[in-house]
């Protein structure tokens, strides 16, 4: 972990009603004392896609090199990243296997490119479990969905 790199906080979350169906995403930046809130939605959307959106959108935010902590409850998108899986599919054609084409690689090639841009450490949490950042992009990502249906 460089010291020399802002330190910053980036909280996540996705929702979809019906999947698919209308979704939203929430992020909030935190650097020392300031915090940044971004949202937005999809009118046909997936709960997967929602997730990716949202730490796209948040490391997009940012204007130069950070270590990014990427706080989230989708095992999907970190599980993806810390184990290599995402790096994996992109080097075999997007394909998860000699079958079975990745799911949503359009996305996974740009969230990629931001990581690579950033030093990431990747934390999960608990969804839905009083943690006040994730709940506060919880709320956000369904406010926005709602305004899709």
């Amino acid at each position: 972990m460089s010291d020399s790199l802002k330190h910053v906080t980036l909280y996540t979350d996705g929702a979809c009603s019906g999947n698919p169906g209308p979704g939203g995403w929430g992020a909030i930046l935190e650097y020392g004392e300031h915090t940044r809130e971004l949202s937005g939605g999809e009118a046909s959307t997936t709960n997967n896609r929602m997730e990716l959106t949202a730490v796209i959108m948040g490391l997009s935010a940012l204007k130069e090199r950070c270590h990014v902590a990427i706080v989230s409850d989708s095992k999907y998108v970190l599980d993806a990243l810390r184990l290599g899986w995402a790096r994996k599919w992109r080097a075999n054609g997007w394909m998860r296997n000699k079958r079975e084409a990745a799911l949503n690689p359009d996305l996974w090639e740009r969230l990629l490119t931001l990581t690579e841009q950033h030093e990431t450490e990747l934390c999960w949490i608990k969804g839905h479990a009083g943690h006040p950042q994730n709940e506060r992009c919880d709320q956000m990502a369904v406010r926005e969905a709602a305004r899709f249906r």
